[in-house]
C-alpha cells in the first residue's frame, strides 16, 4: 500500500500549478465558486471559496481522502475498532452521544446513558440544596472543553448555580477564587480520569480544606479507591473510561459542570449537535463531508502550501475560549512524529495553532496576518443571529468578518509598499444560524472528526500523548531539588535551582 507521504506528493504537481495563480484570480474566473464550494449541515454553514485551490485540486484531495481508505476509517473509529493502536483501544468519544449499531459502540453508548442518568440524579440533589457556587477543578481535557461550554452557552442556563473553574497549580488562581467565595454555599467538582493528576489534587486539597472536609465534594474518575480516600463519598465519583480521551470527554461525565449550568435539556441538545455532525461524518460522500473537507484543506496548507501555523477568529465573544480548546484538541492529536509503526513520519504534521476573538483581535495581530512575511491559514466563525437586540451593532461585527476574509484573500495595492497588503491568505469561513447547545455540539464535533480525518491522511495516532508526560517525570525529579533534599542532573536546571534557593 502507498505510504502516506507518497500520497500527499501526488498534491505537489497541483501545489506547483497553482503557484503562481492568486485567490483573487480564482475567485474572478469562476463565478460560481462561492456556491460550489459551500457546505450546509444541520444550522452550520461552511464556505471553502477562499482556500488556494481549483476544482482539478479539489479532486486530487479527494482521491487522496480515497486511497487512505478514508470512508473504511471514518467506520472503525464509530463502531469501536482499536483506532488507538498504540494503547490498543477504541477512541469512542462518539459514543457519548449517539449510538451506532456495533457491538463494542453501543455497548459503550449504553454506559453513558447510565452515566447520564447518575448526572442527573446528583445534579437534582444540588438543585435542591442551598448551594450556589460550583468550581470545577481539573486541567487539560478536564477543563478546557467544559469551561468553553458553559462560558459560551451561559445564556442558556437557568443561572442556579455560579460555575468556576480552577485548573493552575499556581495557588495565586485559588486564592482569588475562592476569596469571593462563600464555603457554606461551595461545592466542588474533581475532575482527574487517574486522581492522580498533581495540579488538580493540590488544588483539590486547597479546596477541600477550604471547604472543610468532602462533604460537598464531587469527583469524576476511573480511580474510585483513590478519590474515596481523598474524602469523596463513592456515591458522588462519576466515571470516565480509557476509551475516551481527556480532550475528547466534554460529552461525558467530566461536562457534568455544563448540566449543572445548562439544565438537562440544554445538555442533551448540546449532544444531539454533536450526533447530528457525526452521523453526517459516517454517512456524507467526500464529496459533501463537511469535516473531511475541513481536514483535507487542513492538510493542503500544511504540506502543499508550507504554512507552519494556522488561526482560528470567533467573531463572537461567547466563542473567545475556542482557541485555547482547539488548542488542545488539534496540538496534542497530532503533534505526532511517528506513525503508527513507530516509523518517523516524512511529511509535516501539526501546525501550531494559535487565536483570539474578533474585534479585539483585528487591533492586536491583524497586522502580522495580512502583511507579515509568512501566511497564516485561518477558520473564522461567525453567528447570523445574534441573542441581543443590538441588531445594528450585530451588523457592524458581521462586516468587519466578512471583510477580514476578503482582505486576506484579495489583498490591496495601496500608494506606497508600506500599505500594500498582498493577499492570497487563505480562510475558511464558519456561519453558525445561531449560537445554542445544539449547534455549538455540531461545531466541536466537527472540529473533532476533521482532527482525525487529518490523522488519517498523514498516518498518525490521533488519540496517544506520550510527549507531554516527559515534562512531568522531570518535574517530580526537580521537586526534591527545590526542596534542598536532592541535586540537579541537568548542569543549567541546577543553576537556575541555585539562583531560585538564593532568591528564596
Amino acid at each position: 500500500m502507498e505510504s502516506p507521504a507518497s500520497r500527499l506528493q501526488h498534491l505537489q504537481s497541483h501545489g506547483a500549478r497553482l503557484a503562481g495563480r492568486e485567490l483573487k484570480q480564482l475567485l474572478a474566473a469562476d463565478p460560481g465558486r462561492a456556491a460550489r464550494m459551500a457546505l450546509r449541515v444541520d444550522g452550520l454553514y461552511a464556505s471553502f471559496a477562499r482556500q488556494h485551490v481549483d476544482d482539478e485540486a479539489l479532486e486530487a484531495l479527494f482521491a487522496v481522502a480515497r486511497a487512505s481508505g478514508m470512508g473504511e476509517a471514518i467506520r472503525a473509529l464509530l463502531h469501536g475498532e482499536a483506532v488507538n493502536r498504540s494503547e490498543r483501544r477504541p477512541a469512542l468519544h462518539s459514543a457519548l452521544r449517539t449510538v451506532f449499531e456495533a457491538p463494542v459502540a453501543s455497548k459503550a453508548a449504553a454506559e453513558a446513558a447510565a452515566t447520564r442518568a447518575r448526572m442527573r440524579a446528583l445534579a437534582g440533589a444540588l438543585r435542591a440544596s442551598e448551594i450556589t457556587d460550583v468550581i470545577n477543578i481539573g486541567i487539560g481535557g478536564s477543563d478546557l472543553g467544559p469551561r468553553l461550554a458553559v462560558d459560551a452557552l451561559r445564556d442558556f442556563g437557568d443561572g442556579r448555580f455560579r460555575l468556576h473553574f480552577l485548573s493552575n497549580v499556581d495557588a495565586h488562581a485559588a486564592t482569588r477564587l475562592l476569596s469571593g467565595l462563600d464555603p457554606a454555599r461551595t461545592a466542588a467538582i474533581l475532575v482527574s480520569k487517574s486522581f492522580g493528576t498533581q495540579e488538580t489534587l493540590l488544588n483539590g486539597a486547597l479546596v477541600r480544606d477550604w471547604l472543610g472536609g468532602g462533604e460537598r465534594l464531587y469527583a469524576v474518575s476511573a480511580n474510585v479507591a483513590k478519590a474515596e480516600a481523598f474524602g469523596v463519598d463513592p456515591a458522588r465519583v462519576l466515571p470516565m473510561w480509557d476509551w475516551v480521551g481527556g480532550r475528547y470527554s466534554l460529552w461525558s461525565a467530566v461536562g457534568f459542570s455544563v448540566l449543572l449550568a445548562l439544565g438537562e435539556d440544554g445538555f442533551a441538545a448540546m449532544l444531539a449537535g454533536a450526533e447530528a455532525m457525526d452521523r453526517h461524518f459516517l454517512e456524507a460522500p467526500a464529496e459533501s463531508n463537511l469535516p473531511l473537507w475541513h481536514a483535507l484543506f487542513a492538510v493542503w496548507n500544511r504540506n502543499v502550501e508550507g504554512h507552519a501555523a494556522h488561526a482560528v477568529l470567533p467573531y463572537d465573544e461567547r466563542l473567545r475560549l475556542l482557541p485555547a480548546y482547539l488548542q488542545q484538541l488539534v496540538m496534542e492529536s497530532l503533534g505526532k512524529r511517528v506513525d503508527h509503526a513507530g516509523e518517523p513520519v516524512a511529511h509535516d504534521t501539526v501546525p501550531v495553532l494559535w487565536g483570539g476573538a474578533g474585534t479585539d483581535s483585528q487591533h492586536s495581530f491583524f497586522q502580522a496576518l495580512h502583511q507579515g512575511t509568512q501566511v497564516v491559514p485561518a477558520d473564522f466563525i461567525g453567528v447570523i443571529h445574534p441573542d441581543h437586540p443590538h441588531l445594528g451593532q450585530h451588523r457592524v461585527l458581521l462586516s468587519h468578518l466578512l471583510a477580514q476574509t476578503e482582505a486576506l484573500a484579495n489583498g490591496d495595492a495601496g500608494e506606497t509598499p508600506q500599505q500594500h497588503s498582498p493577499g492570497n491568505r487563505p480562510s475558511t469561513l464558519l456561519l453558525l444560524d445561531r449560537l445554542t447547545p445544539r449547534s455549538f455540539g455540531s461545531l466541536i464535533a466537527l472540529y473533532e472528526h476533521s482532527v482525525y480525518a487529518q490523522a488519517v491522511l498523514w498516518g498518525i495516532n490521533a488519540f496517544d500523548q506520550f510527549g507531554v508526560e516527559l515534562g512531568k517525570r522531570l518535574a517530580n525529579g526537580l521537586l526534591p531539588v527545590l526542596e534542598g533534599r536532592a541535586r540537579a542532573q541537568d548542569a543549567v536546571s541546577a543553576t537556575l535551582v541555585e539562583e531560585i534557593l538564593a532568591r528564596g
